[in-house]
């Protein structure tokens, strides 16, 4: 005759009851997809913004110190975006840490929001980042390294959709000038971001960073090319001026002429 099962921890039981329920609030609040808000990039994504249970990748345009600070920014601003509400944080895997804390926290992203962790290789950061995406309780992973293949991507792809958390994997670093997002990938989407020349002043000084933000590949939809003005404090991008006030007239005159 077998030993009755031991009674569960009632105190424990109610505990993991407890924490089940915070992550599918979080699940919950994270919602399903992150608009850009603003509808030049919008309307040009399959799912109107940045699936929120995907993969996406981000890349510098050149190795340059100054491509690579925009393209670092470009997923903080995601990043701060996806934990906008309150109690949401992010998880930053990576092996080598030389983040510069004030200018995170100028696109949004504030030491309270986020949980660093670091490997010493790539297998290690790619595992932490697996697992923080299957916890459930995170706003958003971001995960830097020199390399993914194909089954790294499509692990990753599968625990943000098990996790329903979104990832942004950096591919930072580059052999010989071939840019990271020329390999295969199972990522949503895919992006490579520069600097640009920023706006003129009429007073000496320097205007609002600009980047040059291109969507290399995105599922069921089109690649583009945009010149937007960098993150705000919000995380936001924004469209130049110019262009913003030529999309506004644009509008009009289409409305006029219906």
């Amino acid at each position: 005759m077998s030993a009755p099962l031991p009674l569960p921890d009632r105190p424990l039981a109610e505990h993991l009851a407890s924490l089940r329920a915070e992550v599918a609030r979080a699940r919950e609040t994270r919602g399903p997809a992150l608009a850009f808000d603003v509808a030049t990039i919008d309307d040009r994504l399959a799912d109107h913004g940045l699936d929120g249970a995907g993969l996406h990748e981000v890349a510098a345009a050149t190795a340059s110190l100054n491509d690579d600070a925009a393209a670092t920014l470009f997923a903080a601003g995601i990043a701060a975006r996806f934990a906008s509400k309150r109690g949401l944080t992010i998880l930053w895997a990576l092996s080598k840490f030389d983040l510069y804390a004030p200018c995170l926290e100028q696109v949004g992203l504030g030491p309270d929001r986020i949980l660093y962790a670091q490997g010493t290789k790539d297998a290690q950061v790619l595992a932490m980042a697996e697992d923080g995406l299957r916890d459930g309780s995170l706003a958003c992973v971001i995960a830097e390294v020199k390399a993914a293949d194909m089954t790294a991507t499509r692990r990753l792809q599968l625990a943000a959709s098990d996790g329903k958390t979104p990832i942004l994997l950096y591919r930072r670093h580059r052999t010989r000038e071939r840019c990271p997002l020329d390999t295969l990938s199972a990522a949503m989407t895919r992006w490579r971001i520069g600097c640009a020349e920023s706006a003129r002043l009429p007073h000496p000084g320097i205007g609002r960073p600009r980047w040059s933000v291109e969507l290399v590949r995105q599922r069921a939809g089109n690649p583009f090319t945009l010149e937007l003005e960098a993150c705000d404090e919000q995380g936001r991008l924004a469209l130049p001026a110019a262009a913003a006030d030529r999309t506004t007239a644009r509008r009009r005159a289409v409305a006029q002429a219906a």
